[in-house]
């Protein structure tokens, strides 16, 4: 089963279609409203924008693991990212990204490793997954690694559809 045959609903509880971005990169964040490193959201919009016409969309996946730092309902969550971020990007319902719980898709994310070898896991909020345009996870980057870091903007050069 491939990252784009996974089941999840938007942060309306509408059922997302990831298959429809099946061919393009995509960019997975857990992210939260309430965490020191909540301000990433700005840098998530501008990778949003900038790659948009390139074939990348970035997708935010609340999620409240982490100190209860995704505490809102949905429409408190999408209120905060259009208000102080001017969120475009769609956003997930909220799941659970570790333990018994953990959503399907973060199933199959997880056993990625990031740069320095840890996989498993995610360590807390805005943790990164780029997933290729055949729905491989093509890299995974730690949550204080910024969206705009020369080493994520590398990793979706190299994976964008051509």
């Amino acid at each position: 089963m491939s990252i784009f045959d996974t089941q999840i609903n938007t942060l309306d509880g509408k059922p997302f279609d990831l298959a429809a971005l099946r061919g393009q990169a995509l960019l997975i964040v857990n992210v939260a409203s309430k965490c020191g490193l909540t301000p990433q959201y700005a840098g998530l919009q501008a990778l949003a924008t900038a790659y948009a016409d390139r074939g990348l969309t970035v997708l935010g996946v609340p999620c409240n693991q982490f100190m209860g730092q995704e505490p809102g309902t949905p429409e408190e969550i999408a209120e905060f990212c259009d208000v102080n971020y001017g969120v475009s990007f769609p956003l997930t319902e909220k799941v659970d990204v570790n333990g018994e719980h953990r959503h399907p898709l973060y199933a199959q994310l997880v056993p990625t490793a990031d740069a320095e070898g840890r996989s498993g896991d995610i360590q807390w909020n805005f943790e990164k997954f780029l997933v290729a345009p055949d729905g491989t996870v093509a890299a995974r980057f730690g949550p204080r690694v910024e969206p705009q870091s020369a080493e994520v903007v590398a990793a979706i050069e190299e994976v964008l559809p051509r």
